[in-house]
């Protein structure tokens, strides 16, 4: 069984205030998680191979292929300043 939660810690850590019902609640909550992970402890895993992932990575993208892109007219529509075919932005760098 795992130890006492010092409740009052993990909400200073959280930096959350705590009722007394809260803290209580909290506590007894945490209390039976920590239960459960002490009892995922106690499982052998010595024949297990470690893993990233449970299930295989597949890659799901659609195949890079070239298309046609947005009109210059299109694309000058939507930006807030431009000149002689090109976005403008503010200069950041001196």
């Amino acid at each position: 069984m795992p130890e006492e939660i010092d409740i009052d810690r993990v909400a200073q850590l959280a930096r959350i205030a705590l009722t007394p019902e809260e803290k209580e609640k909290f506590s007894r909550q945490l209390g039976d998680v920590l239960t459960h992970i002490h009892q995922l402890e106690q499982v052998d895993v010595s024949g297990v191979e470690p893993m990233s992932h449970a299930q295989p990575l597949a890659n799901v993208w659609q195949a890079d292929e070239p298309r046609p892109g947005l009109p210059l007219e299109d694309v000058l529509r939507n930006a807030p300043a431009h000149r002689s075919g090109m976005i403008s932005v503010p200069k950041i760098i001196d």
